[in-house]
């Protein structure tokens, strides 16, 4: 799938691994950041954690991680990982497709690629048949709710912590 002349989106291999392992250890500390005491801190080994993580995602047909490739050097300039998920009772919600986590390295950031990734994982999960995409952001991530809202997504609910 190409997004532009510019990147090209396509299903992550295990060969990308380790680079996604590292942006998902930066979305990691992005979030930790916004609000340490609801969010995972990074330990020195969440690199390798996040790849192995990642990993299990490529073999299960009910997600998907796609990153989008520069064409020219083959350098990985960002990630999304979405899947499938069931109804639940708990959540209070039908079946839909879930977008986890989409990370775009600093140097190409508001360059378009964030809204490619996005709309192949919308794309992605048409095909599978979700009747809907339900994603999550940070309090604090203006810009990815801005970015969400001029994809179309409305707030539907916030979450709210209180430490015990």
């Amino acid at each position: 799938m190409t997004a532009s002349n510019e990147i090209t989106i396509r299903p992550a291999t295990r060969h990308d691994l380790p680079v996604l392992g590292t942006l998902g250890a930066t979305l990691m500390g992005v979030h930790y950041a916004f609000d340490p005491e609801r969010f995972i801190k990074p330990a020195s080994d969440a690199e390798a954690g996040y790849a192995w993580f990642l990993g299990t995602q490529l073999r299960d047909a009910d997600a998907t991680v796609l990153v989008a490739e520069d064409p020219t050097n083959h350098d990985i300039l960002g990630y999304v990982y979405a899947a499938l998920e069931p109804l639940s009772w708990k959540e209070l919600r039908d079946a839909a497709g879930y977008i986890h986590d989409i990370v775009v390295t600093d140097s190409h950031r508001r360059r378009g690629v964030a809204s490619a990734l996005l709309e192949a994982a919308i794309q992605w999960l048409r095909d599978k048949g979700a009747p809907r995409v339900i994603l999550g952001t940070a309090e604090r991530n203006e810009a990815a709710q801005r970015l969400f809202a001029t994809h179309g997504f409305r707030r539907t609910m916030i979450e709210m912590t209180r430490e015990l």
